[in-house]
């Protein structure tokens, strides 16, 4: 027992010895790779800044954009092993979407997403494989599954608002729109996506593990039972099963000939008669990748509608004019929908909608991974295996005409900013992973602003820094914005 202890108390200092170099060497690796852009000087070893990060997610990322506040337009960090770059210029995040070269750059969504998201996530997919799936996915949001899709979300939207009215007629306080909304929205993307093939015992499977995901992906990535990330890649398995049995009942609806009703038939009729059966078209394939769409649908629209309505309640001419539009093409009370010829007529809250996206956009950053050394400007190289993360918000107030005012006429026909700055309107991505949802999702708010206006009065409850941004993972008001509603039925524009 003597000798065991001695033989411990001599090796520990060259252990301790051991450890520090260890420390010194990564912090060097670090400082080297750093070079000359702006960041700390010294990053915990190991760890890196994922603390600060995890803690007040919306200070660390304002502090990186902060930094990057120099003519190089960058900024550097290190977490969890990994070395991380924040792009803050326009032009230099085009470079990253654009894949000038198709070895540079993978999209992974999240510093940690591949072990998240699964083995078939889309998000990961890259090459011949991403272009084979995307090919049998983009007929998914053409004109005629978007028009099928439009008026399934108009019913589910319809629906919600109702409940509502009956919620604000017991209750004369403030509701809080984030928690209506993402329930709005969990109802929307599962009925568009799987609806015929759920019932309620299902939805609330969905519910209950989309939320552990949803968890997952601001937790520390430790995938051991208990931890959140952990019980978040269970939850994540559990979702691709349940939808997996979805995609099943629907590929023997469309080989019986019957007519598509939901996304999901719409993509498996496209190659139930195909023979061979295209790559990635097995149930738990396409399920992984339905996982992907939830989380595209769910979060960013949340954001998006929540925006919407802290944005139309500061700017009462804006919603003057959105009323007054929508008004002379559909009420609420008529028990009609609105048609895509109504769609197509609404230029105004069609504007409003992608100002909305512009001036909040809802997934501010998009990580990719440096698959090789990348000259990025003419004095910096972005080493190998970094971790890049362009920011979709920075790019979004340059360029534009007064960037900082909410304007929907910068989109108007006459101005067309959307088009003058097109490589600054990154909300939907860019190049080869560009959104294939992106008609879906920009109709989707196009609605939504126009029903919940024509239901609905609303009037915000302000508190200090109720503006505030924060990421939960999305960008939302730090209040989650606290209305009182009130219903508008026999209201005039």
């Amino acid at each position: 027992m003597i000798t065991s202890v001695s033989l411990s108390a001599s090796l520990a200092p060259y252990v301790v010895s051991v450890l520090l170099f260890f420390l010194l060497l990564e912090n060097l690796s670090y400082l080297v790779k750093k070079r000359n852009l702006p960041g700390p000087l010294f990053v915990t070893p190991i760890i890196g800044n994922v603390i600060a990060l995890l803690r007040d997610p919306t200070s660390f990322w304002n502090k990186q954009s902060e930094m990057a506040n120099t003519s190089v337009g960058l900024s550097a960090n290190y977490l969890i092993g990994k070395f991380i770059i924040y792009i803050k210029d326009a032009e230099l995040s085009n470079q990253i979407f654009a894949n000038i070269r198709p070895d540079a750059f993978q999209l992974v969504g999240h510093p940690f997403g591949k072990k998240l998201f699964g083995d078939h996530s889309l998000i990961f997919m890259f090459g011949e494989d991403h272009k084979s799936v995307r090919r049998l996915v983009a007929p998914n949001f053409t004109r005629k599954p978007l028009s099928v899709y439009s008026s399934l979300e108009q019913k589910v939207i319809l629906r919600h608002l109702r409940q509502w009215e009956v919620k604000i007629s017991r209750e004369s306080r403030p509701v809080s729109m984030r928690q209506l909304i993402r329930e709005l929205n969990l109802e929307t993307s599962q009925t568009i996506f799987v609806g015929p093939y759920l019932d309620e015992e299902v939805k609330n499977t969905i519910l209950t593990d989309y939320n552990l995901f949803n968890q997952g992906t601001m937790a520390l990535p430790i995938d051991l039972p208990g931890f959140t990330f952990g019980e978040a890649r269970r939850a994540v398995s559990r979702l691709t099963k349940t939808l997996a049995i979805c995609v099943g009942k629907s590929k023997l609806k469309m080989a019986a000939g019957e007519n598509p009703t939901c996304l999901i038939d719409f993509w498996t009729r496209s190659f139930i008669a195909e023979n061979p059966t295209p790559p990635h078209s097995k149930d738990e394939e396409i399920s992984c990748m339905l996982v992907d769409f939830l989380f595209a649908a769910q979060d960013t629209s949340t954001s998006s509608l929540l925006w919407a309505v802290v944005l139309l309640e500061s700017e009462p001419e804006v919603l003057r004019r959105v009323r007054e539009e929508v008004a002379r093409l559909w009420s609420p009370e008529s028990n009609a929908l609105i048609t895509d010829n109504h769609l197509a007529e609404m230029k105004y809250t069609r504007s409003v909608a992608c100002e909305v996206l512009r001036y909040r956009p809802p997934a501010s950053m998009v990580p990719h991974v440096a698959l090789s050394d990348f000259p990025l400007t003419k004095s910096y190289t972005i080493p190998k295996g970094t971790i890049v993360f362009p920011s979709v918000f920075d790019a979004s107030f340059q360029g534009f005409s007064e960037p900082d005012r909410f304007d929907p006429d910068r989109f108007s026909e006459t101005r067309q900013e959307d088009q003058v700055f097109k490589s600054n309107f990154l909300i939907f991505g860019s190049g080869s992973h560009l959104c294939v949802g992106q008609r879906y999702a920009l109709t989707h708010l196009v609605l939504f602003i126009a029903m919940f206006t024509s239901v609905f009065n609303f009037e915000r409850v302000r508190s200090d820094g109720c503006d505030d941004i924060v990421h939960c993972p999305t960008l939302s008001p730090k209040d989650g914005c606290m209305v009182f509603l009130s219903s508008r039925v026999g209201a005039s524009p």
